[in-house]
């Protein structure tokens, strides 16, 4: 491989139309349905207030720094996660694939599937179909959920059909492009998705008990600080919302032109995101709040599960409303399904981009194959044992995988690109400068902190197997899906890089 080959002429890139569109691009990237319904019920399941002490903490030690980091090395290089590594030392390519395979192949083949439940929910929220049992309706007559993991079962139609629109719909915004696909949906997606959840807030909170619900939301119990998976789950939800490890915002940073306030750009992203969050939360617990109130039972007996939240907590809180609770779930549900597909958009725009910069395949090639394979891929999580795949696999990539390809990003880019080179890159294109506090943050304290959080987790997980779930099932799913992504990673990134033409397409 010569240098000319993954040099810095490497055929001119597409560049979003303005800025604003690029922010609201990685906005509604960060912004999916983590900051809806897995903020809420982490917030719901870690005592309410105190679960927001470790959030923003890790927002600030973690979030932003590796932001700030993914934002500059992806416009620095000029390319997608894995030319970005190369392009810094071609040994540490894999790391580059290894992000952008997880997103894809990873949290997108089951994040289709929960977005493709929502769309399904659109429809039942018309005639509350679910009726006086929303639990057995999820469970039972909609996913007809098996009884474990190596039971699959078959795959219903309504969520075959729903999940089939899901692909469709990613497969035409990164069909068309940075500037005609995917910032031309953000500038719709993300102001509608803004409009429709205050209209969800002020709903909520004029409700019956929805103080009860908000005080819940607001009051820590700080002794509560004192327990690990607190600032496990915290720390883990960060990179989950913030798209942090999945090559987006690499490949985000490498359409913006030459100058660009790289570092401010990082905090509005964080800020906004987790803003986004804050604010949903007032909608959930306001109306969780109001259904406590009228089935006379604590906050905290209301929802069980994580995915009961959204699915059997909300809509037994929506049949329960004094006045047009058909359109609140339309509403809540039309807002779920806007955020999911923000955020799915970028992690098949992720990997697609870097197929496109490995090989010189044509777009429209790439994006269309990709969304072929990725809708087939994930069949697997719409069948009847669907639900504890998702779950296994959720919880080992975002627990695991996404943090040790943090590590891997600080460590690659702290120390063999140096963070203060890279940070001296982002002073020179920026109006304002990154302190020299943020080397520190890139090279010591985020390693520091990501090993930390491996180890405690390990321990709970060596302590009693995740959710009661087999041994075997937690291996082949949960070790063996990361492990495969990475075999693949390293594989591809084996391979020659496509020699520059005149007609190669970025």
């Amino acid at each position: 491989m010569s240098e000319h080959e993954l040099s810095y002429d490497h055929q001119p890139r597409a560049q979003w139309k303005s800025h604003i569109g690029f922010i609201l691009a990685a906005i509604g990237s960060a912004v999916g349905l983590g900051n809806i319904w897995r903020f809420s019920y982490l917030c719901y399941k870690n005592g309410g207030g105190a679960f927001l002490v470790p959030y923003i903490i890790a927002l600030v030690v973690v979030g932003i720094p590796l932001m700030t980091l993914e934002l500059g090395v992806g416009h620095k290089m000029r390319g997608s996660s894995p030319l970005s590594f190369a392009r810094i030392n071609r040994k540490w390519e894999w790391c580059g694939w290894w992000a952008v395979i997880c997103a894809m192949f990873g949290i997108m083949l089951y994040y289709s599937v929960v977005i493709a439940w929502c769309l399904n929910y659109v429809f039942f929220s018309f005639s509350l179909a679910w009726g006086e049992d929303p639990n057995g309706f999820f469970f039972g007559e909609y996913l007809k959920l098996s009884d474990g993991p190596f039971n699959l079962g078959s795959i219903s139609i309504p969520i075959l059909g729903a999940l089939l629109a899901v692909w469709f719909l990613c497969w035409v915004v990164v069909y068309y492009g940075v500037e005609k696909g995917v910032e031309r949906a953000n500038k719709i997606f993300m102001p509608l998705l803004l409009v429709l959840i205050l209209v969800l807030v002020g709903w909520s909170v004029n409700l019956e008990g929805a103080a009860k619900g908000i005080a819940v939301y607001l009051t820590p119990d700080f002794s509560l600080l004192s327990q690990p998976h607190i600032w496990i789950d915290a720390f883990s939800q960060i990179f989950f919302t913030l798209s942090l490890a999945f090559g987006i915002m690499i490949v985000y940073a490498s359409y913006l032109p030459r100058k660009a306030n790289l570092a401010k750009d990082a905090v509005i992203i964080a800020i906004g995101n987790s803003l986004f969050s804050l604010v949903a939360g007032f909608a959930v617990f306001g109306t969780l709040g109001y259904m406590a109130t009228i089935k006379g039972v604590e906050v905290s007996e209301v929802v069980k599960e994580s995915i009961g939240l959204a699915f059997v907590a909300y809509p037994q809180a929506i049949s329960l409303m004094p006045n047009f609770a058909e359109v609140f779930g339309v509403i809540f549900f039309v807002s779920l399904v806007i955020a999911g597909l923000s955020s799915g958009v970028s992690l098949v725009e992720a990997f697609s981009s870097a197929m496109i910069d490995k090989y010189g395949f044509q777009r429209k090639t790439v994006v269309t194959f990709t969304c072929v394979i990725g809708f087939l891929g994930s069949l697997v999580f719409a069948t009847q044992g669907g639900l504890f795949w998702l779950d296994i696999v959720d919880h080992f990539i975002t627990h695991y995988e996404l943090v040790i390809i943090g590590l891997l990003e600080c460590l690659v880019i702290g120390w063999v690109l140096k963070a203060e080179v890279l940070r001296q890159y982002m002073d020179d294109v920026s109006s304002t400068n990154l302190p020299k506090i943020w080397d520190f943050c890139v090279k010591i304290m985020v390693p520091v902190v990501l090993v930390v959080l491996l180890v405690n987790d390990l321990k709970t997980e060596f302590a009693e197997p995740y959710e009661g779930y087999p041994v075997s099932a937690l291996v082949f799913l949960g070790v063996g899906w990361p492990l495969v992504g990475l075999i693949a990673s390293i594989i591809i990134s084996k391979a020659p890089w496509v020699r520059e033409s005149p007609d190669y397409e970025i």
